[in-house]
């Protein structure tokens, strides 16, 4: 097992970033406009993929954000909307995600990313972030007009990489993104950054850990063992 694929939103790049800039411009209200916003978007990605009703993460992203801004009777100028849906371009990586991804990749492991973010905002959030330089494969549930957690979503994945699922790790701090994965058959990692309960889904995750250095401790663990068993 030499290769891993790395959710991104959540996973990644921490998603209530966006409180600061909220903040901001609402004062008071923004880490309750972060929180209604990010429950919002996955809601729609979830309805949308249900329903075969696609549109691209960016605009369910922005549409998340004017129903939240409307929810919460914030009032808001069309610019600000703009600045405020910009902000996922330019999340901040966690703490402990380029040590992590710089260690895989000293160790040959070919990194990826599977995300629901469509291809130019994976590309300006990676970049933005410095986390480009890390990755092997950026693929987007964009190429199949579905979202996570679909199975044609992390299909991409063996697709891409000319493996089984199970001869790839899948990290993810969602906890549902990880069944998911699991159910598609990967190796399953869940970051669990905060000390979540395991969704009662019937899935068992080949691996639980609480920051991203725990994830790569367990790629690494795979390769290991997949060498002596070669022997």
């Amino acid at each position: 097992m030499a290769a891993a694929l790395f959710d991104v939103f959540g996973t990644l790049l921490d998603v209530y970033s966006v409180t600061r800039r909220a903040e901001e411009l609402f004062a008071g209200n923004g880490e309750r406009l972060a929180r209604l916003w990010r429950e919002r978007q996955i809601e729609y990605s979830r309805l949308r993929t249900m329903s075969g009703r696609y549109v691209s993460f960016s605009e369910v992203t922005r549409d998340a954000l004017e129903y939240s801004l409307q929810a919460l009777k914030l009032e808001a100028a069309p610019d600000d909307v703009t600045r405020l849906a910009d902000e996922y371009k330019r999340l901040a990586p966690f703490v402990d995600v380029a040590p992590a991804l710089a260690r895989l990749h000293g160790a040959g492991v070919q990194l990826g990313v599977l995300s629901n973010g469509d291809s130019e905002m994976l590309e300006t959030a990676l970049v933005t972030s410095g986390l480009h330089r890390y990755i092997d494969l950026v693929l987007s549930a964009d190429q199949v007009r579905a979202f996570k957690t679909s199975p044609s979503v992390y299909a991409l994945g063996p697709r891409a990489l000319k493996l089984q699922p199970h001869q790839i790790t899948f990290v993810s701090s969602n906890c549902w993104d990880a069944c998911g994965a699991a159910w598609y058959g990967y190796t399953s990692f869940w970051v669990n950054r905060n000390d979540a309960v395991l969704e009662r889904l019937g899935v068992k995750l080949s691996g639980v850990g609480t920051s991203l250095t725990d994830a790569a401790e367990f790629v690494l663990q795979q390769i290991h063992q997949g060498k002596e068993l070669s022997i």
